[in-house]
């Protein structure tokens, strides 16, 4: 049995339980606890990755809708959720199939559209992604002005 309680302290409890592990008392850790973390693991590297998506997308819909708007920040700030995307899929390649997965990027647009509505206050923007998944990770590439 653990000393220290999940609910109580998770960080003195992940501590205990990777010394436990690390020490081969594998009859002391909790096991559900540790499979539940684990898992969370996974989702957070899924937030992670459609969190980045949606900002490069809402700025890309934005960059479209608002020509006159356009900037240095805005170049940037694409640039860089590129640059960190390419990355975090090199890092965790099995995220590479959510780009393919349509029911997903329809979620990250939905968050992208959110956030373009919020910074810019119009409502008109598409409900499926208008470019494809290669444009959208593209360096070079930027979206024609409507």
């Amino acid at each position: 049995m653990t000393t220290v309680s999940y609910e109580a302290d998770i960080v003195a409890w992940a501590n205990e339980q990777a010394w436990l592990v690390r020490n081969k008392k594998f009859d002391l850790i909790d096991i559900e606890h540790i499979a539940e973390e684990i898992e969370d693991v996974g989702k957070s590297e899924q937030r992670e990755l459609a969190g980045r998506m949606a900002v490069l997308m809402a700025h890309l819909l934005k960059w479209q809708l608002q020509p006159e708007r356009q900037g240095a920040s805005w170049k940037r700030t694409i640039k860089e959720q590129r640059k960190a995307l390419e990355f975090h899929i090199k890092q965790v390649s099995s995220l590479k199939s959510k780009l393919s997965d349509s029911q997903w990027l329809g979620a990250v647009l939905a968050d992208a559209v959110t956030i373009a509505i919020k910074d810019t206050g119009i409502e008109n923007f598409p409900e499926t992604c208008p470019w494809t998944i290669e444009n959208v990770l593209s360096h070079n590439w930027l979206p024609a002005n409507k």
